[in-house]
């Protein structure tokens, strides 16, 4: 392959993430460096507050559209479409794939492939974001830099699959992000010009960059230190511990261990002490039939016998 193939092939996937294809017997631990340039660029652009500055709308904005998509991955790609928790319409779950998807943490159908493959072999050698096999960095965002974990495995996934919409969301999952990103932007002048104490590129760099960048690390926390600290209720075959405050920085994500003992509940607070705002959120939901059949955590389940 020329040079210029190459580093057009590398621009390729970029925006068609469908079109990657690993060599074989791909390293699982090499950093493809051009792959991941918006990713890069993504964390780069946090510095923008030194030239854009800052204003109660801007910072906002990022808290707002940090709470909106943070349930929707920890509702939707996490307890929906990972662990199929509860049950929803075709177009309400293709509205929280939208917006899980703008949290650049790229499609459903690659998350959750990724993660039912975490807990066929959570912390075990097969394991590729395991802080005891990998390390903190590498469980923490340096597996999602190696090419060998940036196709969609499909086959995991059957059931998510058979839906278009979903497979269109994951192949071009770049469209979203850019969608809200130019959306910030142009609604940042729109307000502007209204007189409100914004603009364009502030709205863009608080709204997005820092919003969606603070969103992901919240997010890896639970591959990375959820694994590490944390009481340990239930004697999981894995290392998954329960902590109050990445419960409460992902909206119930923390209570991993709870999680690991029984993935397919729709709360992961068991106890009523338990912070679980996504529970809480999604039961509102199903008293306005937006989604139904929430699985409980069975009494035996909930009970400390490990």
């Amino acid at each position: 392959m020329t040079s210029l193939a190459r580093r057009l092939g590398v621009v390729a996937v970029w925006f068609d993430s469908w079109a990657y294809r690993p060599e074989p017997g791909e390293r699982s631990q090499r950093v493809d460096w051009a792959r991941v340039t918006p990713f890069l660029l993504l964390h780069l652009m946090c510095l923008g507050p030194v030239l854009v500055g800052w204003s109660w709308t801007a910072v906002g904005v990022a808290a707002a559209l940090y709470w909106i998509r943070a349930f929707a991955l920890t509702a939707f790609y996490h307890r929906c479409f990972s662990h199929r928790a509860f049950r929803t319409s075709r177009s309400t779950q293709f509205l929280f794939a939208l917006l899980g998807a703008s949290a650049a943490q790229r499609g459903p159908l690659w998350w959750a492939a990724h993660h039912r493959l975490h807990h066929r072999n959570a912390d075990g050698p097969e394991d590729v974001h395991s802080p005891h096999q990998h390390g903190f960095w590498w469980s923490h965002m340096g597996w999602i830099t190696a090419p060998a974990n940036f196709p969609t495995r499909l086959d995991v996934v059957p059931d998510l699959a058979r839906f278009p919409e979903l497979r269109l969301l994951d192949r071009f999952d770049m469209a979203a992000p850019a969608l809200l990103a130019g959306a910030l932007f142009v609604g940042g002048g729109l307000l502007e010009g209204a007189g409100v104490n914004t603009s364009g590129p502030q709205l863009l760099v608080w709204g997005f960059f820092i919003s969606t960048v603070a969103l992901f690390h919240a997010t890896c926390l639970i591959n990375s230190l959820a694994h590490q600290i944390g009481r340990r209720r239930y004697a999981t075959r894995d290392r998954s511990g329960n902590s109050l405050t990445l419960a409460l920085l992902t909206l119930g994500e923390g209570w991993h261990n709870n999680h690991h003992r029984y993935p397919n509940a729709a709360r992961q607070g068991f106890f009523w002490w338990e912070i679980d705002v996504t529970y809480y959120l999604l039961v509102v939901l199903s008293w306005l039939g937006v989604v139904r059949d929430l699985h409980p955590v069975p009494a035996h389940v909930r009970s400390a016998g490990g």
